[in-house]
């Protein structure tokens, strides 16, 4: 699995990817609960750099050598295995996600006088 870091890839290549490393080295998916709290345990990791890097909370000696993009792409990669063992394709639910948003919020955000400064 060659992969060079200045590829673009889909949404719906890394789910190839990613089913193909499990079957090939991870033997089978953990359940879809096991990959819920194996989930939630790395956005809490993330959110543990984020509130260290950029809010008031300061580093322990231990984290300052975690990275941020790690941990994001630790949470990709569980989230991806989620929707393949659910028969999500991620693309479509993207593209369905924007297209749903941009209906609902259209000018929701730009009338929010919270967000003019």
């Amino acid at each position: 699995m060659n992969i060079n870091s200045n590829e673009n890839i889909s949404i719906r290549t890394a789910q190839k990817l990613v089913d193909d490393w499990i079957k090939k080295y991870g033997v089978r998916y953990f359940n879809e609960l096991t990959n819920m709290a194996i989930l939630t345990e790395e956005l809490g990791e993330l959110a543990r750099i984020v509130a260290r890097k950029y809010g008031e909370q300061s580093f322990k000696n231990q984290e300052e050598e975690k990275n941020l993009g790690d941990e994001m792409a630790d949470v990709l990669w569980v989230l991806i295995c989620l929707a393949n063992q659910t028969g999500i394709d991620l693309t479509e639910a993207f593209i369905k996600n924007i297209e749903k948003k941009t209906q609902r919020d259209e000018n929701r955000h730009q009338d929010n006088i919270k967000l003019k400064n």
